[in-house]
């Protein structure tokens, strides 16, 4: 049988079954991988007679070898841990990540990635505010510096876009609840700040929709990040003035839920599946606290790993070719369901 063809450094990371970051770092310099794993590259280099793109890897010698990182929120779990898992794949390749959260503020994101502009980067990976961002001024960035998105996506910015099926992974929750008691309502903000949530909104009405049964939207008021206060302060008054339509309660993310949680306890709600308690409450990523509310939150994992994964080796594959994406690639992960103690 003929070896495959080899084309790029992606494809001989592939043959080879070496990660990606390690075939790169090893070309940057050979020295600064394991011997054993030298051993192995060189031999695969001999097996599928593969040279790299002398000129091509010479000239991202040339380039800083700083990658940014932009997140909106760092003070926020989800990003915080999503930012971790980057920050060591950049690593690992031998690349300096330059981490700079937008605090929820748009004109901190612009800032942010000017201040990128100026150190010459050799790319970037963001995850943009969305509804609040400047998104021009993205746009014209990604223009000028090989940029990927995570997260969230802004149409027509960056060479890729890697995020969460929010259609998959709301319709996977609802079947659940709706299987294993009351069709939940949908309790979210009126404003939410990360355009996800308008998502999650309209696939848990089509979903409630096809399964023949009414959506509910529960909209709470609050500006900003502080989603479990947010949460906190509607489900109170919900809780209070018996404004809950049914026993089950899908919050638009985690924080929202955490926060519903902690009101439900409050007004001495108990929440679960035992036959005593009286509401069940879900939600949305799989935050990390989430194993760790009482109950423990039954949720969607997002892929944190492979959207981060993807993205890395997305972008190096970028930096690696010095050339950009023929066209911008969006890919979407599903995520999976987590059945704990509170649905």
């Amino acid at each position: 049988m003929d070896e495959p063809k080899i084309r790029n450094m992606e494809d001989f990371a592939t043959v080879s079954g070496i990660s990606r970051p390690t075939v790169s770092k090893y070309f940057n310099d050979p020295q600064s991988v394991r011997e054993s794993t030298r051993q192995r590259i060189e031999a695969a280099l001999e097996k599928f007679d593969y040279r790299p793109n002398m000129y091509a890897v010479n000239q991202n010698r040339r380039l800083t070898k700083n990658v940014g990182i932009v997140v909106p929120y760092l003070a926020d779990p989800f990003f915080a841990e999503i930012a971790r898992n980057i920050e060591n794949l950049v690593i690992e390749t031998g690349f300096r990540p330059i981490l700079l959260s937008s605090h929820g503020d748009p004109q901190q994101e612009i800032n942010n990635i000017e201040s990128l502009r100026s150190i010459k980067p050799a790319g970037v990976l963001m995850a943009p505010l969305g509804r609040l961002s400047d998104r021009e001024q993205i746009r014209a960035f990604c223009d000028d510096v090989p940029t990927v998105l995570f997260d969230n996506s802004i149409e027509s910015a960056g060479e890729a876009f890697f995020g969460m099926d929010n259609e998959q992974s709301i319709g996977l929750i609802v079947d659940y609840l709706c299987r294993t008691g009351e069709p939940p309502v949908f309790f979210e903000m009126r404003t939410p700040p990360n355009p996800n949530a308008f998502k999650r909104r309209n696939a848990y009405k089509g979903k409630m929709e096809r399964l023949g049964l009414e959506p509910v939207m529960l909209q709470v008021e609050g500006e900003g990040w502080d989603f479990e206060q947010i949460g906190f302060n509607g489900a109170s008054r919900l809780i209070s003035e018996g404004r809950l339509p049914t026993n089950t309660v899908l919050c638009s993310n985690d924080r929202l839920a955490i926060g519903f949680l902690s009101a439900a306890f409050e007004l001495g709600r108990k929440v679960g599946i035992e036959p005593d308690c009286t509401l069940r409450v879900a939600g949305h990523d799989d935050h990390p606290f989430s194993r760790f509310t009482c109950p423990r939150l039954t949720t969607v994992s997002q892929d944190y790993t492979s959207i981060a994964q993807k993205s890395v080796e997305t972008l190096f594959s970028l930096i690696d070719s010095g050339q950009r994406a023929p066209s911008r690639v969006t890919t979407l992960f599903d995520g999976r369901l987590v059945m704990r103690g509170s649905a």
